[in-house]
């Protein structure tokens, strides 16, 4: 047999021999040389950090920073001025976290001066803090740049810890990051230094194992960032934290990954702001006034546990009412009268608090309750308002496409033969999935515990009757559900239906 080959494939034969040359012309990759800190004055000396900084970017790709530790723990750099911008590829590592579990702090004190969030200003006159634009002050920055890798470090006492500027694919892992006053913890932005997003510039960059304490937001995603990870880090705020606002907090960011993260004690545990396609997941969320608060679109909230906070999720309206989807999440004891209110939280007198909760204000709506940064007035008369009964000119309509809860009605049967039955209201024409939740309390209106979906097609009238055939639980007192519509939409939980 002849075997014909067509002029591509010809010329790509033709340029084989040029490609292997090319390839074996490649130098062989070197170990990284080994920058070590050993000594903790800031001096620029050789030896210290702003030497190690200075010299490894003058060799991007070629370097590690090693910090060892010096004397006796704990072990803390306190830079006099600001330390150089990092350029990466690049590693620096605090040493004693693989030997000891102890962490290199470096300490902004020395020339971060005020008291608590007025340290910090912001990028307008007379505001200052966590809830404002800013990038001021920052510890590490990392700026048009891109694989930076830090870890085993305590970075403290800045008004951002580590500023992530339109850069990528940097790996921030095992850190310790704490009492940060200003932006946040951790910011990655696009920002373009005039407060406007870019696209694409900050990405693929991966925030895991990290504490977050006492943080104004700990870690913030904002003006373009996307595609980032971040998973297997705790966010919490104390009693010591001046401005307890968010744990994360999604800014015009979309198509980032957040997993298996703990968020305690914030105002909104995490927060997303016009944020599109972003993926929570299997995180933890208590103690905070609001554990998830939600603007944006196609976001997709799943296998989460909400548990113990005043709302579990709050989904706030906006200009264009848009479909978010929560599935699968476990949802209990949540209505809690905890009012923090830092730029987000539930602190309107009369809210109704409990698992999934629609039409929650957030500081860009009139009646919202609370601080929205501080130093920052505007003008009452352009914040939003919320639509209400009929009234529908110039406010912002229900959230998730106003998806109305399924209804429960009866119970038939009994052992593994024993089936809930319901009704929902939708589009016509349209297929929704409809999650059944168990709770053990005798008025549980949680989502305690999963107990299986089915589906529903509504008729002309957009009317969707459902049938689902339940698990053995003699422990479950009472039944809710949500229904998603096919855009994504998910409706708050239905009234409950006991079993009793």
């Amino acid at each position: 047999m002849r075997c014909r080959l067509s002029v591509v494939s010809l010329s790509l034969l033709a340029v084989l021999p040029s490609l292997a040359l090319a390839y074996q012309a490649e130098p062989p990759r070197h170990a990284l040389q080994v920058l070590h800190v050993d000594r903790y004055a800031d001096d620029a000396a050789p030896g210290s950090l702003r030497w190690a900084i200075n010299t490894a970017n003058q060799g991007a790709g070629r370097y590690r920073i090693e910090i060892a530790a010096v004397g006796h723990a704990p072990y803390v750099i306190r830079p006099a001025t600001p330390l150089p911008e990092i350029v990466g590829p690049v590693q620096i590592v605090g040493t004693p976290w693989a030997g000891e579990g102890k962490y290199v702090a470096i300490d902004g004190s020395a020339y971060v001066t005020g008291t608590g969030t007025d340290a910090c200003p912001g990028a307008e006159p007379g505001q200052s803090g966590t809830n404002v634009r800013t990038t001021t002050l920052p510890g590490l920055v990392l700026r048009d740049t891109r694989g930076v890798e830090l870890s085993g470090l305590e970075i403290r006492n800045f008004c951002i810890g580590v500023l992530i500027n339109r850069s990528s694919h940097s790996d921030i892992h095992d850190n310790r990051i704490v009492a940060n006053k200003g932006g946040a913890g951790i910011m990655l932005t696009g920002d373009d230094g005039k407060g406007q997003s870019t696209a694409t510039t900050t990405v693929h960059n991966r925030i895991v194992r990290n504490q977050f304490v006492d943080n104004g937001d700990g870690l913030e995603l904002t003006r373009g960032a996307a595609w980032n990870l971040v998973a297997d880090n705790l966010f919490q705020s104390t009693a010591a934290n001046p401005e307890p606002s968010q744990g994360i907090e999604i800014l015009w960011g979309n198509d980032n990954t957040v997993v298996r993260n703990r968020f305690v004690d914030y105002s909104d545990g995490l927060q997303i702001n016009w944020g599109n396609r972003n993926y929570i997941a299997a995180n933890t969320f208590t103690g905070n006034s609001i554990g998830l608060s939600i603007t944006g679109s196609d976001n997709v909230v799943d296998g989460n546990t909400i548990t113990g906070n005043g709302i579990g999720i709050a989904v706030r309206p906006q200009p264009v009412s848009a479909p978010n989807r929560f599935s699968a999440n476990q949802m209990v004891g949540n209505g809690l009268p905890i009012e923090r209110c830092e730029a987000g939280g539930a602190c309107v007198t009369g809210q109704r608090r409990g698992a999934i909760v629609f039409g929650v204000p957030g500081l860009e709506h009139a009646v919202f309750v609370g601080s929205r940064g501080r130093g920052v007035e505007g003008d009452p008369a352009k914040r939003a308002r919320i639509c209400a009964g009929a009234d529908s000119e110039g406010c912002q309509p229900p959230p998730n496409l106003g998806q109305a809860a399924p209804v429960l009605q009866t119970v038939q049967g009994k052992g593994s033969a024993r089936s809930v039955r319901g009704v929902v209201q939708g589009v016509p024409g349209q297929r929704y999935l409809l999650e059944v939740f168990g709770n053990r309390a005798a008025n549980g209106s949680d989502a305690e515990r999963l107990l299986g979906s089915t589906e529903a097609v509504t008729d002309a009238q957009g009317q969707g009757h459902f049938a689902l055939t339940l698990p053995a639980t003699p422990d479950i007192a009472t039944l809710t559900a949500t229904a998603t519509s096919a855009l994504g939409a998910t409706s708050p939980l239905s009234a409950p239906l006991s079993l009793r």
